[in-house]
């Protein structure tokens, strides 16, 4: 082989060697923090509207914040005011009610959380965190104990529990998991939480 063909080789061979080494250097590995913000990026955001909650302010307050702080892949955030938002809340003179989800971005459901509840003696903390329970996708456990956030009314009036147990952390998790719920249909269906 000629002298110049070697050379020319050779010349594309370490040409090809240097850039795929710059390639592998160029892109260091994801740090823990930049895994946990893709993580994060990756959550679906839902906005929840309770401009006609009047009285109900702090218990949406928590049980917004007790889902937050429990599930991962979807975030619940307060619509700026003239906002579209998918969680449209209500206070209302009758039994708690809400639409069966999981809401998808961009779609709605309604949440009612009524008065003749409070006035029998339930926690209106965990009537709002459970009414969210089912715009998330948790049907009804009734009958079920106070450590089921979705046995609402069956767990008694002396029951104040508001926070999801790891079944209903699950099952919500799955239902937002890699934004699948962006495909699955809403439910639809109102379930009235009366005892």
């Amino acid at each position: 082989m000629p002298l110049g063909t070697w050379l020319k080789a050779g010349t594309s061979a370490a040409a090809l060697v240097l850039g795929m080494a710059n390639a592998a250097t160029a892109a260091p590995a994801p740090s823990p923090a930049s895994e946990q913000s893709t993580a994060l990026a990756a959550a679906v955001t839902l906005r929840y509207d309770d401009s006609r909650a009047g009285g109900w302010e702090a218990a949406i307050a928590a049980g917004v914040a007790t889902w937050n702080a429990n599930v991962s892949n979807v975030k619940l955030v307060e619509a700026a005011p003239g906002a579209t938002a998918e969680i449209v809340i209500v206070a209302t003179t009758g039994w708690p009610q809400a639409t069966l989800g999981p809401v998808r971005p961009g779609r709605q459901v309604r949440v009612e959380l009524g008065s003749q509840a409070v006035s029998q003696g339930y926690d209106k903390t965990r009537i709002a965190a459970h009414e969210l329970g089912h715009s998330l996708g948790l049907p009804d456990t009734k009958p079920g104990p106070c450590s089921q956030l979705m046995s609402g009314s069956s767990a008694g009036t002396a029951c104040t529990n508001a926070v999801p147990n790891a079944t209903e952390r699950s099952r919500v998790q799955s239902a937002y998991a890699s934004g699948v719920a962006a495909l699955a249909p809403i439910d639809g269906r109102t379930l009235i939480d009366a005892p």
